[in-house]
């Protein structure tokens, strides 16, 4: 079954929202059908076998595909150089995106960072999908 990309998105956005493994989705390769989990609660009821069952698979974190820093030090690499050594600071701390992105705005770099940053989520998330032999549709 073809299941929409767009529901798989949503999934990946709603699991990369938290910190790693505070919200989980699984979607269902026969189905299509999406199941959520947070640890802030409000979570759908969970088929028995979702953790046996080839059928279910946990969708990823942005940090299980490479998309959390190394994504963020690309950009700088390549359309600010020049700040490279500020962004590592800005990342040895606590609210680190907050600040990034206020960079960025200083910079007038904030829409294309958020093309930049779609657009690498979208190339990893399909080549996720291909891995994990998910069919999808558009």
């Amino acid at each position: 079954m073809a299941i929409k990309f767009s529901d798989i998105e949503f999934a990946f956005d709603f699991v990369s929202m938290g910190q790693m493994h505070m919200h989980c989705a699984y979607i269902c390769r026969k189905t299509g059908e999406v199941f959520y989990t947070s640890e802030m609660g409000d979570s759908d009821e969970l088929p028995e076998d979702i953790y046996v069952n080839e059928q279910y698979v946990k969708i990823p974190h942005k940090n299980d595909l490479d998309l959390g820093k190394a994504l963020v030090i690309e950009f700088t690499s390549d359309h600010m150089p020049d700040n490279i050594e500020d962004v590592y600071s800005i990342f040895r701390k606590k609210g680190a995106y907050s600040k990034f992105k206020n960079l960025l705005e200083a910079k007038n770099l904030l829409e294309e960072w958020y093309s930049f940053e779609e657009k690498r989520q979208n190339e990893a998330l399909r080549e996720w999908c291909k891995e994990k032999k998910i069919e999808t549709t558009d």
